[in-house]
């Protein structure tokens, strides 16, 4: 697994949940011994530190156990979002028929154009054309602001009803038919990662197997704009993918919670094998 990813993945999955001294923060240290075990060398883990201060994510802190790194607001409002998308706490959303229509100046160099339409489809967003993207969810001004400003864009909003064949509109921004066979090719990979993991295996193996079901199912955030079921197909294969990685996720979770716990406090957690 990519160090970056990975850290991503811990800090947004286990420490952003945490409600003592570590929230949101951890230990040098104890970010090496975590990502160890999801084969990330120590100097790729704080490679990818380094680079993720550089870009605005963590800044560094000093901690009793050493120094370390928290996550910046910026951070924060990303893996709440994530989290959100993720366990969908905020529960199946509704459609009032309505379009939330984002028309761009784009950066002028290549690699801002890139970046900008990854940001705008993390948000749930999809385009028509290379300059007017769409979405059944109004997103925030907190999310799309700084990603505009970050690349040197900006962009006119509007909101619209569409006199036609909304799926057909669909079809126009996302790829379903793509986005539904990547959902089918999850279950052969989350079955790979959870089926040798029983609820006899060490603390290290599950947090190993947890790890690698989120980051697969993170994926997603990135390709699957979430659409409300009045917009995708009839049996849409994202709904069961969903159910068995809730299922996986919550049966892993106290053995993975345990090692994060041996890992952010060795000398009086449990000895890590």
């Amino acid at each position: 697994m990519n160090a970056r990813p990975a850290l991503f993945d811990l800090y947004g999955d286990h420490l952003r949940r945490r409600d003592d001294e570590f929230r949101d923060q951890a230990p040098v240290a104890a970010l090496v011994r975590l990502l160890a075990p999801l084969g990330v060398a120590a100097p790729a883990t704080r490679t990818a530190i380094s680079r993720m201060v550089r870009q605005g994510w963590l800044m560094p802190v000093h901690l009793d156990d050493g120094p370390g790194y928290r996550l910046t607001t910026r951070a924060v409002r990303r893996l709440d979002n994530a989290a959100e998308r993720i366990y969908r706490t905020a529960g199946p959303p509704d459609w009032n028929g309505r379009w939330h229509l984002l028309v761009l100046t784009p950066p002028p160099g290549r690699s801002g154009r890139e970046r900008l339409a990854v940001g705008l489809s993390f948000l749930g967003y999809g385009p028509l054309n290379p300059t007017t993207w769409l979405s059944p969810r109004l997103a925030r001004a907190e999310e799309v602001d700084p990603l505009l400003a970050a690349e040197g864009a900006r962009a006119e909003r509007f909101t619209a009803s569409h006199d036609g064949d909304s799926l057909a509109l669909v079809g126009r921004a996302w790829d379903l038919d793509g986005i539904a066979r990547a959902y089918l090719r999850f279950f052969d990979e989350a079955a790979e990662i959870t089926e040798s993991v029983s609820d006899r295996v060490g603390d290290e193996a599950a947090f190993a197997a947890r790890s690698r079901l989120v980051h697969a199912w993170r994926r997603f955030l990135f390709v699957d704009p979430g659409l409300p079921a009045a917009l995708l197909p009839v049996d849409w294969p994202g709904d069961k993918a969903a159910g068995y990685f809730d299922a996986e996720a919550v049966r892993l979770l106290p053995a993975a919670t345990r090692f994060v716990e041996a890992c952010l406090r060795p000398r009086v957690g449990r000895p890590i094998s």
